[in-house]
């Protein structure tokens, strides 16, 4: 007889696949762990994405962050799982906004005021809605990139602030003998400018939050989004900000200058003017 040195033909059965990791639903409290970056903490919330549900996380620090709820994305008691949306009830609805105000009774969105939030580019208005967009669209606030700080007399002169229209501006690195200081030194009236120290908004983003000791030093004539990326291995500015976006999930995330300066101007525009 012929000895078959391997065994029958390795076509006739199907190979192994691996097995699937079992679904978990994500309730409330939860302690998981994201296996690609290790962050540990209890489920405290869920959102939807354009790309899909995602699972918010507290650690132990009260630090939170938001995480895509992909296939064995996740770690328990070292096993990965896929976490799922519970059925029926799911984790408690917030009761604070991101901004750590109270969250209003659900009502029809307000139609919105005349008066309007200016920031210097897209990542400070990104950054003003995943903090403040539930206060703004309850308070029914507009906010407009100027696409750079240059375009702010432009701006202002095609919107025409008056007594019932205000305009409030937010400023990146607002300090005494800047270029941004001498931009908005005189805006006329009906217009409030409030800014923070720091060189770019991400710089407004405590370092903890987005898991670095201090954001770095970088030198004069260096582009500052380049230079942080290069100093941090982060790739490109763009691979940065979806870094800085993805670390802030309230406003505990944030350094107070800038939560102070947010503040006062949605007071600002808020408050209720005769015609």
């Amino acid at each position: 007889m012929f000895d078959d040195r391997y065994g029958r033909d390795v076509l006739s059965s199907p190979r192994k696949t691996k097995p699937k990791a079992p679904e978990v639903a994500a309730e409330r409290d939860l302690v998981v762990e994201d296996a690609a970056t290790g962050f540990c903490g209890a489920v405290v919330g869920m959102e939807k994405s354009y790309a899909g549900d995602m699972v918010r996380l507290e650690d132990r620090r009260g630090q939170t962050r938001v995480f895509h709820m992909y296939p064995a994305a996740f770690l328990i008691d070292g096993k990965p799982v896929t976490l799922v949306r519970p059925r029926g009830r799911g984790p408690a609805a917030p009761t604070r906004t991101a901004s750590g105000s109270r969250v209003a009774p659900k009502q029809r969105a307000r139609t919105a005021r005349a008066s309007r939030i200016f920031v210097e580019g897209v990542h400070d208005a990104t950054l003003l809605e995943r903090v403040w967009g539930d206060d703004l669209r309850g308070e029914g606030v507009v906010v407009i990139s100027l696409d750079g700080l240059d375009n702010l007399d432009e701006a202002l002169a095609e919107f025409e602030p008056a007594p019932h229209r205000r305009a409030g501006v937010l400023v990146d690195h607002l300090v005494a003998g800047s270029k941004e200081a001498k931009l908005t030194a005189e805006v006329g009236p009906n217009v409030l400018v409030c800014g923070h120290p720091y060189i770019d908004v991400w710089q407004a983003v405590k370092p903890a939050s987005v898991g670095i000791d201090a954001w770095p030093v970088i030198p004069m004539g260096t582009d500052w989004k380049t230079g942080i990326c290069n100093a941090l291995g982060w790739g490109t500015p763009q691979d940065g900000w979806r870094r800085v976006l993805g670390g802030v999930s309230s406003f505990r995330d944030l350094e107070v200058p800038l939560l102070r300066s947010v503040e006062e101007l949605i007071d600002f525009v808020t408050v209720d003017q005769p015609d």
